[in-house]
C-alpha cells in the first residue's frame, strides 16, 4: 500500500492546522459532544453504550492519524447504527463486530483502488441537498432530549442488549419510558431546559464577535455547567442518559465461526456500511473543502476509515465514519489539523476512564444548544434565496435529496439524487459541450469552450480543434467551462501535444489551479491570471 495512502506525513493540512492551543482545546470541545452522541447511536444500534464511546474513540483516533482530512472528525453515526440494529437483533453483537471489521477491509479496497475521487462528480444541487436534509436529521435528532426518563422504568447501567431494546424504541436516543411510552417534558423542567439551551446558544453567537482566543462552544458547555451546578438546578444530565464509567478498550478475537454461512450473513451488512460510512464521510470532506478552501486526499480517506472501522470491531467497537456535525464544531471552534481530532479521542478515553463523573453532571441543554447552532451554521440558507433562480430540475433534485435524507438515509439520498441528476442530463442531451471559433486581427485563433469538459464529451472535444491547419498561435479560452475529471486533463494534454508537434504556440486560459497541476505536459501552455482564473476540484486519482 502506498505511503501517499496511509503515510503520517501532516504536510496535507498539518498536525496543528491552527496552533496547539486551538486544536486541543477543539478537541476538548468536541469530546464533550462525541459523548451523548455515541451514547445515543449504541442504543440504536441495540448495543451497551461502551460499545458506542469505544467506536468513538477508536474511530476518531485513527480516522484523525491516518485519514485523508485533516479536521474532521469521525466516530459512531446514526446512519450507520440504523443498519446495525436488524445484524444486532437477529444475530448478536458477534457478528456485529465481524461485519464491521470485514467493513473497514471494503473501505480500505476501495481506497486502494482509487474509487474515492468518484464523489467529486456528485452534483452541486445534490450536495445542498444532502447538507439541507442532514442539518434537519441533526435537529430532529435532539428533540430526544426534551424527554425524559419515566419513573417506573429507571435507567440500569450494564443491561443486556435484549434489556436494552426492551427499554428503548430504536429512536429513543437514551430516553427513557414509562407504561411503554417516552415522557416530554412540560412546565417548568421544559422552561428551565429551553432556557439554557438558550443561554447556550447566545454564547455561541455574541462569544466570537468579542474574542475568538476561546472556542464559543466549549465556553457554552462551561458556562451554563457551571450554572446548573452551582444553582443545584434540576435539569437533565449526560448521566442521566448513561453510565460512561468503563476500561480501556481490550483486543477481543472475532468468536463466530469463520465459514461461508458466517460471510453470508455479514457481507450484505459490511458492504452497505461501507457505502453509507463513505458516502457520509467522502461528502462530509468534501463540504470541509469548501468550507477551508482546502483539498482532503480522498482515496486517503476511505483506507483511514477502512483502517479504523477494521481495528474498532477488532477492540469491541461498533465502528463508523465521519460526523458532519461534530466535524462542523471542530472547524468553527478552530480545529483545522489533525491533533484536533487525536486530541478529541484521547480526551473521550479520558472521560470514560477518569472523568466519567464531570462529564455525567454536563446539562444536556447545554450540548443541544451546541447542536442546534451547527444546524443553523450547517443548513444552506441560501438555498432558498436561490430557489427561484436556479433551473427548475436543479430545485426539484436539492428537494428530493433533502427529503429522502430526512425519511431515509443519506445513502440512499445521495444515490437517488445522482441518479436523477444523470437521468436529467441524459434527457438534456442536447446540451453538449460546444466551442465559438473565431479569428482575431492579429492573425490567431481562439476556440471558446462552453459547457462541462468530461469523460462523456472528449470525442466532440478532439474534432473541435485542427491542428495541422490552425494559425500559429492558438488560444483555447475556458471562462465558460468547467474541466471535471481525468478524462478531460488527458484530453488537453493530449491536445496540446499535437499542437507542440504542428509547431503551433497554444494558450489555454482560466483554467483552475488543480488543472495547471495535473496538466503535466501542457502546464506551460496555461496562462495564469490569478484574479480570473476559477476555482473548483477535478477527480482525478492524482489528488485524491
Amino acid at each position: 500500500m502506498s505511503k501517499k495512502l496511509i503515510g503520517t506525513d501532516f504536510n496535507d493540512g498539518g498536525l496543528m492546522g491552527s496552533g496547539i492551543k486551538a486544536e486541543i482545546l477543539s478537541g476538548l470541545t468536541v469530546a464533550l459532544a462525541l459523548v451523548p452522541e455515541a451514547v445515543a447511536f449504541a442504543i440504536i444500534a441495540g448495543v451497551n453504550p461502551l460499545v458506542g464511546l469505544y467506536a468513538a474513540f477508536m474511530v476518531g483516533l485513527l480516522a484523525s492519524i491516518f485519514g485523508g482530512r485533516p479536521g474532521m472528525i469521525s466516530g459512531a453515526t446514526g446512519a450507520m447504527a440504523v443498519v446495525m440494529v436488524h445484524l444486532v437483533a437477529e444475530h448478536g453483537v458477534e457478528y456485529l463486530f465481524a461485519a464491521v471489521v470485514l467493513t473497514g477491509l471494503i473501505q480500505i479496497g476501495v481506497g486502494v483502488l482509487h474509487l474515492g475521487k468518484f464523489i467529486r462528480i456528485v452534483p452541486h444541487p445534490v450536495m445542498l441537498g444532502f447538507v439541507n436534509g442532514l442539518a434537519i436529521v441533526i435537529f430532529l435528532a435532539q428533540l430526544s432530549q426534551f424527554k425524559v426518563a419515566g419513573p417506573d422504568i429507571p435507567w440500569v447501567s450494564g443491561s443486556s442488549i435484549g434489556q436494552f431494546m426492551a427499554r428503548f424504541s430504536e429512536r429513543g436516543a437514551g430516553v427513557g419510558v414509562a407504561n411503554g411510552e417516552r415522557v416530554w417534558m412540560s412546565g417548568t423542567p421544559l422552561m428551565m431546559f429551553c432556557g439554557l439551551i438558550a443561554l447556550t446558544m447566545a454564547i455561541m453567537y455574541f462569544l466570537p464577535k468579542i474574542t475568538k482566543a476561546f472556542p464559543s462552544a466549549l465556553a457554552g458547555i462551561l458556562v451554563v455547567s457551571v450554572i446548573a451546578i452551582g444553582f443545584n438546578l434540576d435539569t437533565k444530565t449526560v448521566g442521566d442518559i448513561a453510565s460512561i464509567k468503563g476500561g480501556f478498550p481490550s483486543f477481543l478475537p472475532l468468536d463466530v465461526p469463520f465459514d461461508f454461512e458466517t460471510l453470508s450473513i455479514i457481507l450484505p451488512y459490511a458492504l452497505i456500511l461501507a457505502a453509507v460510512g463513505l458516502i457520509e464521510s467522502l461528502l462530509t470532506l468534501t463540504l470541509i473543502d469548501e468550507m477551508t478552501n482546502t483539498r482532503g486526499r480522498g482515496n486517503r480517506e476511505c483506507v483511514g476509515q477502512g483502517i479504523a472501522n477494521s481495528v474498532c470491531g477488532l477492540f469491541g467497537g461498533m465502528g463508523g465514519c465521519a460526523m458532519i456535525g461534530q466535524s462542523m464544531i471542530n472547524i468553527k471552534s478552530g480545529g483545522r489539523g489533525r491533533l484536533s481530532g487525536i486530541s478529541a479521542a484521547l480526551f473521550l478515553l479520558m472521560f470514560i476512564l477518569f472523568g466519567y463523573k464531570q462529564i455525567e453532571m454536563i446539562p444536556m441543554a447545554a450540548l443541544v444548544g451546541v447542536m442546534f447552532m451547527v444546524v443553523i451554521a450547517t443548513f444552506e440558507w441560501s438555498s432558498f434565496r436561490i430557489m427561484h433562480k436556479i433551473p427548475l430540475k436543479d430545485a426539484f433534485v436539492l428537494v428530493l435529496v433533502s427529503a429522502v435524507t430526512v425519511m431515509t438515509d443519506l445513502a440512499i439520498a445521495v444515490i437517488v439524487g445522482v441518479i436523477v441528476s444523470v437521468l436529467i442530463f441524459a434527457w438534456e442531451h442536447a446540451r453538449h459541450i460546444h466551442v465559438i471559433k473565431r479569428d482575431d486581427a492579429d492573425g490567431s485563433r481562439t476556440y471558446e469552450l462552453n459547457g462541462p469538459l468530461f469523460f462523456g464529451c472528449i470525442k466532440e472535444f478532439k474534432e473541435f480543434f485542427d491542428p495541422a491547419n490552425d494559425p500559429d498561435d492558438v488560444v483555447i479560452e475556458f471562462r465558460n467551462s468547467r474541466v471535471v475529471d481525468h478524462s478531460a486533463i488527458e484530453a488537453i494534454d493530449n491536445l496540446a501535444e499535437k499542437y507542440r508537434q504542428a509547431g503551433k504556440t497554444l494558450h489555454l486560459r482560466h483554467l483552475s489551479k488543480e488543472c495547471r497541476v495535473l496538466l503535466h505536459k501542457a502546464g506551460d501552455m496555461v496562462e495564469v491570471n490569478v484574479l480570473e482564473d476559477p476555482t473548483y476540484h477535478v477527480a482525478d486519482d492524482e489528488l485524491g
